[in-house]
């Protein structure tokens, strides 16, 4: 079985594509390197907002219900815990 893109995997790839357009661009062209990394910057930015607030991690606004104890946590409750 091969592996997949996700989502996620597309946004990590859309975040650094950004930015190594950004810092290209400032390197080879007439532009300014601080103006073209912080043009493309805000490309990255606009592509990581997405994936939190427009397509977020969770599948269904129930996942967000659950309520967590409060409380200590026994020792051999911990998953780390030998």
């Amino acid at each position: 079985m091969g592996y997949t893109l996700q989502y996620y995997d597309i946004v990590l790839i859309g975040i650094v594509s950004a930015l190594g357009v950004g810092g290209a661009v400032g390197a080879l062209t007439a532009v300014a390197m601080p103006v073209a990394v912080v043009a493309l910057g805000a490309v990255a930015v606009g592509i990581t907002g997405h994936a939190l607030f427009v397509n977020g991690p969770v599948d269904d606004v129930t996942d967000l219900t659950e309520e967590v104890e409060d409380g200590p946590v026994a020792p051999e409750e911990l998953p780390l815990v030998e």
